[in-house]
């Protein structure tokens, strides 16, 4: 019954931004949708992705308990700070547009390649008898740079993080290994 009542929920959800989005005066054709020049914003929008980046960084170090109760409502302030601003300077239509846009367009697909070069590198197991020293650890990473520039630095990361995880896992004193 709770499958059904979320599925429910999602679908009138949908339906919701759908109507939504057609009241605001624009179509889903590109030309006619609203367009924003990055160009035109100024310096000080980006202090919201500053200030993201510098939570992640800070508060899991100085704060970590206080982080991991409330991540989720960190992430929202910044992103609040954000929107609320943009759509009071740039209007609604713009904002919503921008925002479906970066989570179709970007945010999605960019998943959708992470989740896909995690399954094919997830997939390859390099075996070997690598020895955790300092000459093993530069060729690895030299090969992972070689690696980066071929199939991209997540599928190099992933293909390359177990044999260097192994291969170091007798030493006593592993702290910037990884």
């Amino acid at each position: 019954m709770n499958t059904v009542y979320n599925k429910i929920i999602k679908i009138l959800i949908t339906t919701g931004i759908c109507c939504f989005s057609n009241l605001l005066g624009y179509s889903g054709i590109h030309g006619q949708s609203p367009q924003l020049d990055g160009a035109a914003l100024s310096i000080y929008w980006v202090i919201p992705f500053i200030g993201i980046l510098l939570s992640i960084a800070v508060f899991p170090l100085f704060a970590p308990g206080f982080w991991h109760r409330h991540f989720g409502k960190i992430s929202f302030f910044w992103a609040a700070v954000l929107i609320i601003p943009f759509i009071i300077k740039l209007g609604l239509s713009i904002t919503l547009y921008e925002l479906i846009h970066v989570a179709l367009l970007e945010y999605i697909p960019f998943i959708i390649l992470l989740l896909t070069l995690f399954t094919i590198s997830g997939g390859v197991r390099l075996t070997g008898t690598l020895v955790g020293k300092p000459v093993t650890n530069l060729a690895l990473i030299m090969v992972g740079t070689f690696f980066a520039s071929w199939m991209g630095t997540t599928g190099a990361a992933m293909l390359l993080i177990r044999p260097l995880i192994r291969a170091n896992a007798h030493r006593q004193y592993k702290v910037h290994t990884i």
